[in-house]
């Protein structure tokens, strides 16, 4: 029997997945070269770090300068990395063409696993067909949850970004804003995109999206500024970040304006603006689960062989939405740049 990973579409009765997060740490052996294997067996559990073979994973994002959210990401993975015997290779460029030379760079140094994101997933499909080619397992997390199985990954780690827009549009119903305005901080990303349309989808009132700059702060605050000058009728800036949020505050007070701001994403500074009531609620898809459960996932399919989401499902790690009445609990990890 060919044991050697397939891209999604040519695999027949998956296993289940093990819950990731769990603190099972299946002993096993593993290939430490390129062309990869999934193990049979897994012999004996045992607490603690794994005593499996070093394997190497590549981890590649669209990161953009200064976002914080991918400091989060990025522990996550770390963490599951030193739990698991994995050595993390981590890149990102916000560019789809550089994001997809990254992968392919995995590729070339025969990595035995790759985690990537597929914000633009057209840039992203020849290379990852490349890494299936090269047996090299890839699952996906945080953005393309509407293409990770025609492109063949193993699994998908992330949420549901058009649920999500749709939940954060009701929460605006509830709130009482009338014109909001979704700013989108990078032109082309499916998943953005995709927040903006389910809050227009759902927010009873007038929804309008803005596009700025995201790796250009003073740039972001003064377009949102100008806009809120430009129409004093906007009551909600919607912000899909939470560098984005913060500055937004900025922009609000710099127009004199009465807009109130809510936002997809947490870091610490954010919660401590939503205590202060400098921030409505955000919307928090985990991105520490998303990392961990990403290089997790790879290590239990090389060393048992599973799929998490059987191969076949998301595996879902938010919205959950984090506002003043549970704050105070979730701010306490946010200040270890874990939420």
């Amino acid at each position: 029997m060919d044991r050697t990973f397939q891209p999604r579409s040519r695999r027949v009765a998956p296993f289940f997945a093990i819950a990731a997060a769990s603190a099972m740490f299946i002993a096993g052996c593993s290939s430490s070269s390129g062309g990869k294997e999934a193990e049979e067996g897994g012999a004996n559990a045992s607490a603690g770090k794994a005593d499996t073979p070093q394997m190497t994973v590549a981890l590649v994002t669209h990161a953009g300068q200064g976002d914080t959210f991918w400091d989060i990401v990025r522990k996550g993975a770390q963490t599951a990395a030193d739990k698991d015997n994995v050595k993390l290779v981590y890149s990102n460029d916000p560019n789809a063409a550089n994001q997809a030379n990254l992968v392919q760079n995995a590729i070339d140094q025969k990595v035995d696993g790759i985690a990537v994101t597929l914000a633009k997933p057209d840039a992203m499909k020849d290379v990852i067909a490349k890494a299936e080619k090269a047996g090299i397992p890839v699952v996906g997390l945080n953005s393309g949850m509407d293409v990770w199985k025609e492109q063949g990954l193993l699994s998908f780690f992330g949420q549901d970004e058009t649920v999500s827009g749709e939940a954060f549009g009701k929460k605006l119903n509830e709130t009482g804003a009338k014109h909001a305005v979704c700013v989108i901080h990078e032109q082309g990303n499916v998943s953005l995109e995709a927040r903006c349309a389910g809050v227009k989808k759902t927010f009873k009132g007038k929804t309008e999206n803005l596009y700025v700059n995201g790796t250009d702060m003073p740039s972001v605050k003064s377009t949102i500024t100008a806009k809120l000058k430009q129409d004093s009728s906007i009551d909600e800036v919607v912000t899909l970040g939470a560098p984005i949020a913060l500055t937004s505050v900025q922009s609000v007070d710099d127009a004199s304006s009465k807009a109130k701001v809510a936002t997809f994403d947490l870091n610490k500074e954010l919660t401590d603006a939503i205590k202060a009531g400098d921030i409505e609620f955000a919307v928090d898809q985990q991105p520490y689960l998303q990392g961990y459960l990403a290089v997790d996932s790879l290590w239990l399919y090389k060393n048992n062989g599973n799929y998490s989401g059987g191969g076949e499902a998301p595996v879902l790690t938010g919205p959950a939405f984090v506002d003043k009445d549970n704050v105070d609990t979730i701010a306490k990890f946010a200040a270890k740049g874990t939420r």
